[in-house]
């Protein structure tokens, strides 16, 4: 399976990212990403050509549509915006990760209060833990504070102190504290969560799936099934979320 590399972060700071960070490595993570969907749809075609098919409704999906890694699950914590909503961002990411950080103050919320508030967009969280046994206890972390709903509150009050270079130190102790920072109403609860097994499985679930499209780097995005790799300034994820509406519109 391909592998995603990391771009290296900007020079400039976060508040002042007006232009791309266009390095050869990011080419190079966008062209593996794109190996990793294409296989993926081939996997998919292939097994489809080997099963039995069925009434034509019934067989109306097109591995296009298999590319579309979206789950739109009802209440689910980790995701904001309409279920219904004909653009879906999905962001693959580690709460250690400095572009994450920048995504999240930057970029993120600009992209709600232009899409998501008006109902085409919706934002759905996948947990990709890269830097360790650190970055696992955080995303399960950020899954104890969904269970109170609280799970966005969290996500900010984390990358408000990530470091525009290098990776958070995010021991146990400064997880409780940031739950806390974030509302979470019942820290003892909070802290049993952190050895759920049901959240640690629920992370593993997002990995694997980013492992399936070949996205090992953070942060990975896919606009639908358009991927975005790296530190995108906001102008990129405007442009790609614009296209997926004017597709979904038909026009």
């Amino acid at each position: 399976m391909p592998t995603l590399t990391k771009s290296k972060p900007a020079a400039a700071k976060p508040g002042r990212r007006t232009a791309s960070i266009v390095l050869p490595a990011l080419g190079i993570a966008v062209l593996l990403l794109f190996v990793g969907l294409l296989s993926y749809q081939g996997a998919a075609a292939q097994k489809d050509a080997t099963e039995p098919r069925q009434q034509s409704q019934d067989t109306k999906g097109s591995a296009d549509e298999k590319l579309d890694m979206s789950r739109r699950e009802a209440d689910d914590p980790t995701a904001i915006g309409s279920r219904d909503a004909p653009v879906v961002l999905v962001e693959y990411a580690d709460y250690r990760c400095p572009f994450c950080g920048l995504f999240s103050r930057d970029t993120l919320p600009p992209l709600v209060a232009k899409y998501v508030d008006r109902g085409d967009l919706r934002v759905e969280w996948r947990d990709l833990p890269v830097f360790g046994a650190e970055s696992s206890a955080a995303a399960v972390a950020g899954r104890a504070a969904g269970e109170q709903g609280r799970f966005w509150e969290f996500n900010k009050a984390v990358f408000s102190i990530a470091p525009e270079r290098g990776h958070a130190e995010l021991p146990r102790e400064r997880l409780v504290k940031l739950a806390a920072d974030a509302g979470v109403p019942d820290l003892k609860q909070f802290e049993a969560d952190l050895d759920s097994p049901e959240l640690k499985a629920a992370v593993s679930k997002d990995a694997q799936e980013a492992a399936s499209l070949g996205a090992t780097g953070t942060p990975t995005f896919l606009v639908n099934d358009t991927p975005l790799v790296g530190a995108q300034p906001l102008a990129a994820f405007e442009k790609a979320i614009d296209a997926a509406l004017k597709s979904a519109k038909g026009n």
